[in-house]
C-alpha cells in the first residue's frame, strides 16, 4: 500500500510545477469562405507533443480546455475555430465529429489542419491527443477515448491509470461527478473516430488519443476535469509498455 501510495503521489505531481513552452508565439491560418469561417491557431510545445482542439466553436468550451492544457503540460496546442459541425441535440443525435462527411471545403480545412498540427510537432509526432465534446445522452456520465497506437493491454494500463489521478483530483469533491473511462481497445465506444483514422494525421503519430469529453466535463466541472486530463496526459505521453 505504502508503495502505491508513493507511486501516485509521484504521478500527481507531474505537471503541476511551472511551465515553459518552447517556440515563438501563436500563429494562426484564417479561413473566411461562403460556406464557413474559421481560423486554425498554433503554439509550439514540447517537440513532438500536441493537444487539439479540432471543433474549438462547436464542440463547446474544447478551445478553451486545450490552451489551458498546453499551459498545464507544455504540450505544443492546436485550436481551430469557427467551422460548423452537426451538432447532438436531444431530438436529434449528431454523428461525432471524425464521422462528418467530407466536403471540399473541409478537406481545406482538414488539410490545413493537419499542416498546423505538424509544424507545432516541430518534428515527428510522437503523442497526439485531440479533445472533443458531444451531449449525447448515452456519454453523458463517461469520458470515452478511442486510441491510436494501443494495444488492449496498454488500455487497461491507461484506463488503470485515469481512474487513479480522476480519484485523487476529486477527494473532498462530494459533488463532483464520477465520469466512468472508457478506453478502446479494452472498451466498446460509441465515439470510435473511425473516420478519423483513415486520415493521415492521426494514422501517423506514435500514439494518439481521441478524448470525448461530456457536458460536465467541460462546463460547471471543466476546471478539475482539464486539471485531471493534464496530469493524465504527461503520464500517457511518457508511457513506456516496455519499462
Amino acid at each position: 500500500m505504502i508503495r502505491r501510495t508513493t507511486w501516485l503521489a509521484r504521478l500527481l505531481s507531474v505537471g503541476t510545477g511551472p511551465l515553459i513552452l518552447v517556440g515563438c508565439a501563436t500563429r494562426t491560418v484564417v479561413f473566411d469562405t461562403e460556406t464557413r469561417q474559421g481560423a486554425i491557431s498554433g503554439k509550439p510545445g514540447r517537440s513532438g507533443l500536441v493537444v487539439a482542439a479540432p471543433h474549438g466553436t462547436a464542440d463547446v468550451r474544447t478551445a478553451d480546455i486545450a490552451a489551458d492544457l498546453g499551459r498545464r503540460t507544455g504540450f505544443g496546442v492546436v485550436i481551430a475555430t469557427g467551422f460548423a459541425i452537426e451538432p447532438d441535440t436531444r431530438e436529434r443525435p449528431g454523428r461525432s465529429p471524425s464521422e462528418q462527411v467530407p466536403t471540399d471545403c473541409a478537406r481545406e480545412v482538414d488539410e490545413a489542419y493537419e499542416a498546423r498540427v505538424r509544424e507545432v510537432a516541430r518534428g515527428p509526432l510522437r503523442f497526439l491527443a485531440e479533445i472533443h465534446g458531444n451531449n449525447h445522452g448515452d456519454s453523458a456520465g463517461r469520458i470515452e477515448i478511442a486510441t491510436v497506437g494501443v494495444d488492449r493491454e496498454l488500455a487497461f494500463r491507461l484506463r488503470a491509470m485515469l481512474e487513479l489521478i480522476r480519484d485523487a483530483h476529486l477527494q473532498g469533491l462530494a459533488e463532483a461527478p464520477r465520469l466512468d473511462v472508457l478506453i478502446e481497445p479494452a472498451d466498446t465506444l460509441r465515439y470510435t473516430a473511425s473516420g478519423a483514422k483513415h486520415c493521415a494525421l492521426l494514422k501517423s503519430p506514435e500514439r494518439a488519443l481521441h478524448i470525448e469529453l461530456p457536458k460536465a466535463a467541460r462546463a460547471e466541472w471543466r476546471e478539475v476535469y482539464t486539471a485531471i486530463l493534464a496530469d493524465f496526459l504527461v503520464q500517457a505521453a511518457a508511457y513506456d509498455p516496455g519499462r
